[in-house]
């Protein structure tokens, strides 16, 4: 019999016999939490969306919002989430609650509770306030009480009433020192507790280091690693995968480090999206031009670099970026006394097929380097069909070094048009040495244009992703060009 719980609304809620596939979600509403819903079952509609209690950089907890339903429920063990029911009942609402009611911003209610509670995570965000000299009239996406709307960029309300939905985000004011949930912010969260259940034949393991980890990886090589679970998630609901034995690593803290030297910047790979933004704060330009690209803030808040990398995938949007940066991968494995080994491989040498690459059994990545010092031109281009939370059809990301009108260095990162991820080499080659003008950037596009092996999908012909490869750089150069002229205000 298994001791793993999860508290739940300030009680603690026994995971007993759950069969160790089961999302929070499923686990929530199995035992009478209805309140979050099931939309898409792939982390795109935020109706499951729940509040995970999380370290803050003060040593306190950040209540952060997560999808519901990509989580399993035993990498909640030992941890504390609160969900719409927690936040307020009828004799008592929330202010956010209170504040969608007034806004008429619930229609078939269906997607209400999980607004509520991500707009309840940007409520409690510590550094949330209103902006001392912009006028927010001119910034649609930040309200007078400094509310982020990206904050609600993974919700969707099928019945488009988005307009009162905005309205309460912006009429809410700061938490009362009396609020239970503004009080839990000053007390530390749960520190992550070693797991080891087996349900059914099944196994999910949570090791208690990264020595233990490599350890078992080395024993079990087809165990399946799972961080954020944001890929493997959607693997479980909608194709009905199972794993026999998994190992959660989003804990382990070998893996959660994020620092900057003069040399390089290194980041862990078990480090959430949304922690590696915020711990950078624009340090690297690229990245921060490409995150909040990246899906939405609910998956960004349980997404990791290793993940979107260790999946292999050819339209993850991080290694068109990373590739760029010139990054190498840190994998590690268990050495023959049980020591942990590492080998450090240059991204652009990473992939080696079709969601495969030199990762071997028994290894995992440990951490993204980033050698310093950055180019001085860099951008994230993403065509996909809709402006934020989607999936790119083209993703090109560009860093380049132009010294005296001249292009000393270039890369530049593809992902979508090949079957892995893969530097513009030929590109690269027609602009270093080159003046930055029309005419280099002209022919050079048109080498662009032709790099990789695009295919036809859903998302996009082959066709027009070789054309929009083939406008990237003319896009790039245009930016450069109105940037380096003094435009009057």
């Amino acid at each position: 019999m298994s001791d793993s719980a999860v508290t739940v609304n300030g009680v603690r809620r026994a995971l007993s016999e759950t069969a160790t596939h089961t999302t929070a979600l499923d686990w929530l509403r199995g035992g009478g939490l209805s309140g979050s819903k099931e939309g898409c079952a792939e982390g795109e509609c935020g109706a499951c969306a729940m509040l995970l209690a999380t370290p803050s950089p003060d040593g306190g907890t950040a209540w952060t919002p997560v999808n519901a339903c990509l989580v399993p429920v035993y990498a909640l063990d030992g941890q504390e989430i609160v969900t719409a029911e927690g936040l307020g009942d009828p004799e008592r609402l929330h202010p956010v609650q209170e504040k969608l009611a007034e806004a008429g911003g619930s229609q078939c209610g269906y997607c209400t509770p999980g607004f509520a509670c991500s707009m309840a995570g940007e409520y409690y965000r510590a550094d949330r306030a209103a902006p001392e000299e912009e006028c927010p009239v001119h910034d649609a996406e930040h309200g007078p009480n400094g509310f982020d709307l990206h904050a609600l960029s993974g919700n969707l309300c099928r019945c488009t009433g988005y307009r009162p939905i905005r309205d309460a985000a912006y009429a809410l004011g700061a938490p009362e020192s009396d609020d239970p949930l503004q009080q839990r912010l000053a007390q530390p969260a749960p520190a992550a507790v070693a797991t080891d259940v087996e349900v059914g034949g099944s196994r999910f393991v949570r090791p208690a280091s990264l020595g233990d980890t490599l350890g078992m990886l080395r024993d079990e090589p087809d165990a399946l690693l799972v961080a954020g679970s944001t890929d493997w998630g959607v693997e479980v609901n909608i194709r009905g995968r199972r794993a026999p034995f998994v190992v959660a690593i989003e804990h382990l803290p070998e893996l959660r480090g994020l620092t900057v030297t003069e040399e390089l910047v290194e980041i862990g790979a078990a480090l959430s999206l949304s922690e590696v933004e915020k711990g950078l704060d624009g340090a690297v330009p690229l990245l921060a031009e490409l995150f909040p690209q990246f899906a939405s803030r609910l998956i960004r808040n349980r997404g990791t670099f290793g993940g979107n990398l260790g999946t292999g995938s050819p339209i993850g949007d991080t290694p068109p970026a990373l590739l760029a940066l010139g990054a190498r991968l840190v994998l590690a494995s268990a050495g023959p006394d049980g020591d942990v080994v590492e080998r450090e491989v240059e991204l652009s040498e990473y992939f080696t097929g079709y969601r495969q690459t030199v990762r071997q059994p028994g290894e995992l990545i440990k951490s993204v380097r980033i050698p310093l010092p950055l180019a001085g031109v860099t951008a994230f281009h993403k065509i996909a069909k809709r402006r934020f939370d989607d999936i790119s059809s083209v993703a090109v990301a560009f860093a380049l070094d132009i010294d005296a009108g001249v292009v000393t260095a270039a890369r530049i990162g593809l992902g979508g048009v090949a079957a892995t991820p893969l530097r513009a080499t030929a590109t690269e080659a027609a602009l270093i040495g080159r003046p930055w003008n029309v005419e280099t950037v002209r022919a050079a596009s048109e080498v662009l244009g032709a790099e990789g092996t695009p295919m036809s999908d859903h998302r996009a012909s082959s066709e027009y992703r070789s054309l929009m490869l083939n406008t990237a750089l003319l896009k790039l150069y245009s930016r450069t060009v109105i940037e380096s002229k003094e435009v009057p205000v």
